[in-house]
């Protein structure tokens, strides 16, 4: 068999699918987008098809891409663990950051900061996914770090995260509280909310889902009757969904808002989100009070 699947081109093409589009897929990678996309290209001529298109401003996967990106996932899992299982780890090897796509924008750019400051020898690379998965990922050990969202609704100072992680507090199941994510509704330009009495359809993400429980929650509090008129597994198709006008989201509302959205008045305020701190076992002892810093610093902000 002459074929052969890089690992560096299949951990760009889930680059792209997990970071909603090439130019954050290479921002997470430190990358340049020409080289995702060369990677890309190279995936595509190994299997003599197509698997990423442009559809607009963007880019859609095609059913082949859908199968490839199944298939580069189990490919990198086995990859990662194999080389920590190994011991191939040195004090200049890579630091795998993992973050919940909904703080990503906001999160990424000071995390990167204070980690290549921190760990000047150390390749930062980024892992953006759903909070469950990189929760899994942190305890399997193929991700050294990573920011989540919590459906925890008690009450919390982001200082409190330095100490716990003094006290080891950062490894254990829940992580560290390092702050809260605002929230706010967001549509397409020229959205209009049904009328009361109406059911309000939404675009969220599948279960489970911390965020899409707080939007049906604060619209029953509030009377409102919600209908789902998409799931989606990854954030580049909530936003899809919700430019196409299929319905209202929830997304995170400290940073610049979504491109090709607008926020929405008119809805119930949601309670933002806990934002925790997990850290792998024998992760560096520095590593996560520098990334929940970073973190803190970022939602101290909003």
């Amino acid at each position: 068999m002459s074929a052969v699947l890089d690992i560096v081109p299949l951990r760009s093409l889930v680059a792209v699918a997990e970071c909603g589009g090439f130019h954050r897929a290479a921002a997470a990678l430190h990358i340049t987008q020409s080289a995702v996309s060369q990677h890309v290209r190279k995936l595509e001529k190994v299997l003599d098809r197509p698997l990423v298109v442009r559809d607009g401003r963007r880019g859609r996967f095609t059913a082949a891409g859908e199968a490839l990106l199944a298939e580069a996932r189990r490919i990198l899992t086995a990859h990662d663990e194999a080389l920590r299982r190994l011991g191939v780890e040195s004090s200049d090897g890579v630091l795998v950051v993992g973050s919940s796509e909904h703080a990503a924008d906001q999160l990424l750019p000071e995390i990167a900061t204070a980690l290549r400051a921190a760990f000047p020898r150390r390749q930062v690379r980024f892992r953006l996914d759903r909070s469950g998965r990189l929760a899994q990922a942190v305890d399997n050990g193929s991700v050294d770090v990573a920011v989540v969202l919590s459906s925890d609704r008690s009450a919390g100072a982001a200082s409190a995260a330095g100490a716990a992680f003094a006290a080891g507090g950062a490894s254990a199941a829940g992580g560290a509280f390092a702050g809260r994510l605002p929230l706010r509704w967001f549509a397409a330009p020229g959205f209009r909310l049904p009328p009361p009495g109406e059911p309000l359809p939404l675009v969220v993400f599948d279960e489970p889902c911390a965020l899409r429980r707080r939007a049906v929650e604060a619209l029953g509090a509030a009377g409102r009757e919600p209908v789902i008129a998409c799931e989606a597994a990854y954030l580049a198709g909530i936003l899809a969904a919700a430019r196409a006008g299929l319905g209202v989201a929830v997304l995170a509302g400290g940073g610049g808002r979504p491109e090709g959205l607008a926020p929405l008045s008119g809805l119930p305020p949601i309670e933002p989100a806990a934002l925790r701190v997990r850290v792998r076992a024998g992760a560096p002892p520095s590593l996560a009070a520098v990334a929940a810093a970073a973190v803190e610093q970022v939602v101290a902000g909003h």
